[in-house]
């Protein structure tokens, strides 16, 4: 039964991106870092970048990156593992990204809002003969995506960042330190540093699940419970995947409360996941809004790390994605038109294009969510909405 939390989760990373530079360290502890020929009035040309995170967002990130002729590192702490998730994407996901369909366990043609008092509405009528809602699992899709990123020349280090020291001026570069896998080629397990022009964070804030094994009525069909028994302020669902379904609830309730959440999103499912057998429990932390600084420097964040994912839905595969890709991109412009990166280039050519494109739906989805979500009035208008839209199919 997967349960999901609205709170964010601190890291090295996603905490937030520092605003100062530390004090100089001893001139014996500067790593050696390759510059190419500058000249006396331009910083040198960055050529390498580091990725934290090997998600969506990372690997897009990463792929855009070697695409464009930077040096590219993509640190991974678990490329084996994967992240507690819905794991629905949209349909235009498939062809924008190149996705094999090889990668879809289920194709939803079915989607079913239940009320508070547990009456269905459908509202699966309003896709065409031809459209459907892709689920898949994110431990294919992320290894997918990796595997995508190595062969355009990205290395991938499975490691654990640890810590970023920042540069002491704009032609110093970042120094980024995580304790590397004993696996990684080359290295030693225990920590290492890499010096970078350009440093992209993707490590997530992270949602919470589990799987229940899969049933037929599942096969095309995905469920939304609404109602302030399984969520306050978000819904909850099933979600079919290739052997199993995920059942979860979202909210930014406290700790305390994610346990009775859960246990009334089982009563709500009830007899429909009956005789299932509970195989895993997880939780993971995801983002409520935009963060309000994500590039300081030639620093970036993108994805879930920089708090990319829609309220009222919970989508965000497709903009950590999306947002990893615009931002590799705008990287590899500016590195080729102007032989640097700077904080104004990643502001303007990421930021910029980003919130102009998607920051007045996020504001709007947020504003749906609170009016439809969470207290029992509000949720009945969302199954009215629903029960509206089917009897107009």
């Amino acid at each position: 039964m997967a349960t999901s939390c609205h709170y964010l989760l601190s890291s090295p990373f996603t905490s937030g991106l520092p605003s100062e530079p530390p004090a100089p360290p001893p001139k014996h502890d500067r790593l050696p870092f390759p510059r190419p020929p500058s000249s006396s009035h331009a910083p040198p040309a960055p050529s390498r970048a580091a990725v934290i995170g090997g998600g969506p967002a990372g690997a897009s990130a990463a792929e855009a990156l070697a695409l464009g002729g930077i040096e590219t590192y993509l640190i991974e702490r678990a490329p084996s593992g994967s992240k507690p998730c819905g794991g629905a994407i949209p349909l235009c996901m498939l062809s924008e990204f190149d996705l094999p369909s090889s990668l879809v366990d289920r194709r939803v043609t079915r989607m079913r809002v239940l009320s508070p008092s547990n009456r269905a509405a459908d509202f699966g009528r309003s896709l065409r003969p031809h459209e459907h809602i892709p689920m898949l699992r994110r431990e294919v899709l992320d290894a997918f995506l990796r595997r995508r990123a190595a062969d355009a020349g990205a290395r991938l280090l499975p490691g654990l960042f640890t810590s970023l020291r920042l540069p002491l001026s704009d032609s110093d570069p970042y120094l980024v330190h995580y304790t590397a896998s004993p696996s990684t080629p080359g290295s030693l397990a225990g920590t290492s540093a890499l010096a970078v022009d350009v440093v992209i964070g993707a490590d997530g804030a992270n949602r919470s699940g589990s799987g229940s094994p899969g049933m037929p009525r599942y096969e095309d069909l995905a469920e939304m419970y609404v109602g302030a028994d399984v969520s306050p302020d978000f819904y909850a669902w099933v979600f079919p995947k290739c052997d199993h379904v995920a059942v979860g609830t979202g909210t930014s309730a406290a700790k305390p409360d994610i346990k009775r959440l859960q246990a009334a999103i089982r009563a709500r499912a009830g007899p429909k996941i009956a005789g299932g057998e509970v195989i895993r429990v997880e939780a993971h932390p995801i983002p409520e809004h935009p963060r309000p600084r994500r590039v300081v420097g030639r620093a970036a964040l993108v994805g879930d790390a920089a708090g990319y994912v829609t309220r009222c839905s919970g989508e965000g595969i497709y903009f950590a994605a999306k947002s990893g890709r615009m931002c590799g991109e705008a990287i590899v412009r500016a590195w080729k038109e102007r032989g640097v990166v700077t904080e104004a280039d990643l502001k303007t050519e990421y930021l910029r294009k980003w919130d102009e494109e998607y920051g007045g739906m996020f504001r709007f989805l947020g504003l749906l969510q609170q009016v439809f979500y969470g207290a029992t009035p509000g949720a009945r208008r969302w199954w009215n909405c629903a029960q509206m839209s089917t009897c107009r199919g």
